[in-house]
């Protein structure tokens, strides 16, 4: 109450919250002090963090880095030692994605487990139009929900955070919330468990040091007398093009250029609002001509320009239903195998500062399970070599294109950064991933 949640937007300078959210009362009332908002990305659209309020954040680690996004700064503040715990926002990866560039643990919890940070009733605010908040109206109405969730040093305090806030409180106060107390049992287990396992998801491969994480991972898992089994999520370059994407860009992203209205643009953004603002007409023709190269745009979209929108309410709906069957086809591949939970590659080391505006489809490691409303986490295991370094100069990705030299050039010189794996479970198991991420842990530490 009484703070500024701007979400990077100049025309918002003026106005305060005028209540605690649910989620802050919660925690106040279970004895946590918050202290700092921290910064995000305009308009939370990029997981770079920076602004024309507050400017750019940089990674603690290695000022050179981006501390990812768009919880960036809470990512930076735990990350340089000044919180023990934080809370943040993800839509595409902005909790996992900060994390693993900053070395920490984080989950990304099913969306509405949490829910809204907003306060209850919602109410609009005095920004600009129907911009409200922290711009969550802008998430609220797509079938790629927004997910709250905790970022901290170790999986305890992720786990410690749940149970704090899955309580009486935060049921009676936010009906909405399903009233799913913490299951300290499955937390607790030590159970064998029957992993799947990938490190690569056929779309944008990322760098080797990201990819050996994996297969340390999975070996010291089978040591510690886990089942592991190989496992392809399927269709991913479908999933980003069609279905994460377009549920954004849905009206050729009018809504979201709504909010820049008046307002200055941070450079991290240009890119994404200057091809939103190309006409429609401009559009389909350049698809057209473009068409002779459509198999590489289908593997490595390089910004929004070429999405296709939604012309109808029918196409929408449509779409929706897309989305619901994709999510269908995934859980029964992954009950034909009889998974607990699955092991898979994060992006990163950490960007260099400016290359993440570069790269906006780079993020399909966590933008998947956005779409399919899984609970994931991050863990950090180990750290890039000179071995990795060198191994990088061999990099080629899919097709040694434009988009994969950049995304070389982006983690370079990233020797000592964390690099971390993600740890996944089905909806509303997120006691289970969190046991999983423990073990995870608990096997990088030993070794």
């Amino acid at each position: 109450q009484g703070q500024l949640a701007t979400c990077g937007l100049v025309q918002c300078l003026g106005t305060l919250m005028e209540e605690d959210s649910v989620l802050v009362k919660v925690l106040k009332r279970q004895g946590a002090i918050p202290f700092a908002m921290t910064n995000v990305p305009q308009s939370l659209f990029s997981y770079e963090c920076s602004n024309p309020i507050f400017g750019q954040t940089l990674n603690p680690l290695n000022p050179q880095k981006s501390p990812g996004g768009s919880s960036g700064g809470e990512g930076a503040l735990i990350a340089g030692g000044g919180s023990i715990l934080g809370i943040g926002s993800d839509t595409g990866g902005s909790i996992r994605l900060p994390s693993s560039f900053c070395g920490l643990c984080g989950l990304k919890p099913t969306a509405e487990r949490l829910r809204w940070v907003l306060a209850l009733p919602f109410q609009p605010c005095s920004c600009s139009r129907a911009w409200r908040g922290k711009c969550w109206c802008f998430f609220l109405s797509h079938p790629v929900p927004c997910a709250l969730g905790p970022m901290a040093r170790d999986v305890d305090s992720l786990a410690l955070c749940m149970k704090a806030l899955l309580c009486q409180e935060m049921f009676q106060l936010d009906p909405t919330v399903p009233p799913i107390p913490f299951n300290e049992e499955v937390y607790s287990s030590s159970a064998p468990l029957r992993i799947g396992y990938y490190d690569t998801d056929g779309y944008f491969p990322l760098p080797p040091c990201m990819r050996r994480a994996v297969r340390e991972t999975r070996r010291a898992l089978q040591a510690a007398g886990h089942q592991l089994v190989l496992f392809s999520p399927p269709r991913v370059p479908y999933v980003m093009t069609e279905l994460f994407l377009k549920t954004f860009f849905a009206d050729g992203g009018r809504a979201w250029l709504d909010v820049f209205t008046g307002d200055v643009v941070d450079p991290g953004l240009k890119p994404q609002v200057n091809s939103c603002k190309i006409p429609r007409l401009v559009k389909k023709l350049l698809a057209l001509l473009l068409k002779p190269l459509q198999f590489l745009l289908l593997l490595k979209l390089k910004d929004v320009a070429m999405i296709s929108t939604c012309r109808s309410v029918r196409e929408m709906w449509n779409h929706h239903h897309e989305i619901q069957v994709y999510r269908s086809q995934f859980i029964t591949q992954w009950k034909e195998l009889q998974l607990d939970v699955v092991l898979c590659p994060v992006l990163g080391p950490a960007f260099t500062r400016g290359y993440p505006r570069k790269l906006l489809t780079a993020i399909t490691s966590t933008m998947l399970y956005n779409v399919l409303n899984f609970p994931a986490g991050i863990v950090p295991v180990s750290t890039v070599t000179e071995a990795d370094e060198e191994e990088l100069k061999l990099y080629k990705g899919c097709c040694d294109d434009p988009w994969d030299r950049t995304l070389k050039k982006a983690v370079s010189g990233a020797v000592g950064m964390p690099v971390a794996v993600q740890c996944v479970a089905l909806p509303w198991q997120e006691e289970l991933c969190l046991r999983f991420m423990k073990e995870v842990e608990t096997l990088s530490r030993d070794q």
